[in-house]
């Protein structure tokens, strides 16, 4: 069975699932930190970020107008309404700094 199908038939229950944005962003907290906190001044907090900001900024790594080590590459690995939902996750939390 074609990947691509089974992302099909996941598709309505992401939508439906409150926590799937929180579900995908977690694999940003590698860099980001965790829910979206980074430790350190190397990585921008997520946390906060406005969603359309953010989306924005995911469009520009995507089409190659903003440049990145990984980025890129992993932003092409999710859908639109896969990104919607992590930035709209990112979106909802308190602003935050870096963790020292």
């Amino acid at each position: 069975m074609k990947a691509w199908f089974l992302l099909l038939l996941c598709a309505p229950a992401l939508a439906q699932d409150p926590n799937a944005g929180r579900s995908l962003a977690a694999s940003c907290a590698n860099c980001h930190g965790t829910d979206g906190r980074p430790r350190g001044g190397t990585m921008a907090p997520l946390a906060g970020m406005q969603a359309e900001r953010l989306l924005a900024l995911l469009a520009a790594y995507r089409s190659g107008a903003r440049p990145g080590t990984v980025m890129p590459q992993i932003v092409k690995g999710y859908s639109e309404e896969q990104l919607r939902l992590v930035a709209s996750y990112f979106g909802s939390l308190p602003v935050a700094q870096a963790r020292p």
